[in-house]
C-alpha cells in the first residue's frame, strides 16, 4: 500500500527582534502658528496702538486752572485802567447805591496767586464758644490802609469778636473800590507797590502781582453828604 502523501510546508526563515535602542527619543514636535496669523495679529496690535496715539494727540487740551475750578478768565485787553495805572474788570454790574470816596462800605474779597485763593474775606474764624463766621470786611474808601484795624472789641449778637476779623487787604482796595455799586463784583490786577510789597503776604511772595476779587455788600454814604 502506498505511503499517503503529506501536505507541504513553506518554511520562512526567522526575522530578529528589533533591539531597544540607546538614543533618546525625539521630543515631540510642537504645534506652530502660521506665520501669517502672527503676522496679522501683529498688524492689528500696531493699527489699534497708533490709533489710541492719534486719539491722544488729537484731544483738545486741558482747560486752564482758573476755568477748571469755575473762574471766569478775562483777556488782558478787556480791562480798564484807572488813572493810577490800576487795571480792573467789572464781573457784575451793580444796582445799588454807589460807593464814593468818603463812603463806609462792606466788602468781600479775595486774593488769588496763580491761582490759588491766598487771602480772603470768606475765611471762617473761630471765635468764643467754638464758633465760627465769615465776616465782611469795613473800611472807609479812600482812606489809608490799615486804620479801621484798630477799631476795640465789640459785643454783638455774633459774641465778643474784633471789628475786622478779616485778613488784611491789599492797599489797591482802598482806591478801587470807588464807583462800584452794591451788588456788584469787580476783578483787579494788584501790582506789587499797591499790594503786599517787599513783605509778602502768606504764599504771595514779595514784589508778586496777584488778582483781587471784590464783591461790594453795603454802601454808608459820608455823614456830610
Amino acid at each position: 500500500m502506498a505511503p499517503s502523501a503529506l501536505p507541504s510546508r513553506t518554511f520562512h526563515p526567522r526575522r530578529p527582534h528589533p533591539q531597544p535602542s540607546s538614543a533618546p527619543a525625539p521630543p515631540p514636535r510642537e504645534a506652530t502658528v502660521p506665520c501669517c496669523v502672527s503676522r496679522r495679529r501683529a498688524a492689528a496690535q500696531l493699527l489699534l496702538s497708533a490709533g489710541l496715539l492719534t486719539a491722544v494727540s488729537s484731544s483738545p487740551p486741558a482747560p486752564a486752572l482758573a476755568a477748571r475750578r469755575g473762574r471766569r478768565t478775562i483777556a488782558p485787553e478787556d480791562y480798564a485802567s484807572t488813572p493810577d495805572g490800576l487795571k480792573y474788570y467789572d464781573l457784575i454790574e451793580g444796582k445799588g447805591p454807589t460807593a464814593e470816596k468818603g463812603s463806609t462800605v462792606q466788602v468781600h474779597f479775595d486774593c488769588i496767586y496763580r491761582s490759588i485763593t491766598v487771602v480772603s474775606s470768606r475765611e471762617a474764624k473761630l471765635l468764643a464758644g467754638n464758633r465760627s463766621i465769615a465776616q465782611p470786611y469795613v473800611f472807609t474808601v479812600g482812606s489809608l490802609p490799615g486804620k479801621e484795624r484798630k477799631r476795640d472789641f465789640a459785643d454783638t449778637a455774633n459774641g465778643l469778636f474784633s471789628a475786622q476779623a478779616s485778613p488784611k487787604p491789599p492797599r489797591a482796595m482802598y482806591m478801587i473800590t470807588e464807583g462800584m455799586k452794591v451788588g456788584g463784583k469787580r476783578r483787579v490786577i494788584v501790582p506789587p507797590d499797591l499790594g503786599y510789597g517787599k513783605k509778602g503776604q502768606g504764599e504771595i511772595p514779595a514784589d508778586a502781582s496777584f488778582e483781587l476779587d471784590i464783591e461790594l455788600l453795603e454802601v454808608i454814604p459820608p455823614a456830610d453828604s
